[in-house]
């Protein structure tokens, strides 16, 4: 028993459970600017977050070995899954049941804060939903979709929602904020797809490094990268965000090395290991300054 549920605690993917909070905390501090925050408003929607995050985690897990593509996976520390349900096959059920009793937590509580701030959260979280949902067996194979899709979650979807819910109205600054996330985030998708193409082709996925190449990708990586430090320095120069924002740039000679190093990418997937733990770091600490840079100042002031 004990075997079982350490391999369910581990389809969860606790260490990318950190990307939530880095997320959330930009929805929090463009809501502090609206107003004081209400704290225990703010825990409830990253509970919330967190169990989107723990149902996509565990619902990817469980239909990767369904499929067969565990069994094909180059296994990294930054990609090709837990490998939890190949070592225990028998917790299969109840990874799925993990995942649907997390995405019910979700639901639950996306119905409160309709509740409490109307129904301008709905399309925001039909969309969350859907995402979760269809993303692993789904949107895996659109090419356009899957490049978006997880920013798609991390950014807009949980930034402009957490806002949402702790102001009651929308704000294009947050929508605004909520790009930098969303172009980094894709990339962290993006990048963690390249030690796994040959096991997803086969796997019978289509997603944008398998339909369109390495070439095309590797632009596309370099692209996003760009736009999301534009948007900070322009947030800056046309006064759209703080002074203390640009301490976010701190994380841009990392994504030039990672994107270097991307560039550089021949197939060594052990040449590729540092680019990916460079790329968690960038998606981690990114939005973390970036939240604090609008949370703190309306602490104090």
């Amino acid at each position: 028993m004990s075997e079982r549920l350490t391999a369910v605690v581990h389809t969860m993917r606790p260490p990318f459970l950190l990307l939530t909070p880095a997320c959330v905390s930009v929805g929090v501090g463009s809501a502090s600017l609206a107003g004081p925050v209400d704290w225990t408003l703010a825990m409830l929607v990253l509970l919330g977050a967190l169990c989107a995050h723990i149902s996509v985690n565990m619902l990817n897990e469980y239909h990767d070995f369904k499929s067969g593509l565990d069994e094909q996976t180059q296994r990294t520390p930054f990609s090709g899954g837990s490998g939890a349900l190949p070592a225990q096959p028998q917790a299969l059920n109840a990874v799925l049941a993990g995942g649907l009793l997390a995405l019910a937590i979700t639901l639950a509580l996306g119905l409160y804060f309709i509740s409490l701030r109307g129904v301008a959260l709905l399309p925001l979280g039909v969309l969350g939903a859907l995402i979760i949902v269809t993303y692993t067996q789904w949107l895996n194979r659109m090419p356009f979709m899957c490049l978006i899709a997880p920013g798609l979650g991390f950014g807009p979807l949980m930034i402009v929602g957490t806002h949402l819910v702790l102001t009651g109205h929308h704000s294009t600054f947050a929508l605004y904020v909520s790009l930098m996330p969303f172009f980094l985030v894709n990339n962290l998708l993006l990048l963690n797809q390249l030690p796994d193409l040959d096991a997803d082709r086969a796997a019978g996925r289509r997603h944008f490094l398998i339909v369109y190449g390495l070439g095309p990708t590797q632009w596309v990586y370099a692209l996003f990268n760009v736009s999301a430090y534009l948007i900070l320095l322009a947030g800056i120069l046309l006064q759209i965000l703080p002074l203390w924002s640009l301490l976010a740039l701190a994380t841009a000679p990392l994504a030039v090395r990672t994107t270097r190093t991307v560039f550089r990418f021949n197939g060594d997937t052990t040449a590729l290991m540092p680019a990916l733990a460079q790329n968690v770091v960038i998606n981690l600490l990114t939005p973390t300054v970036l939240g604090l840079s609008l949370l703190i100042p309306q602490q104090f002031s």
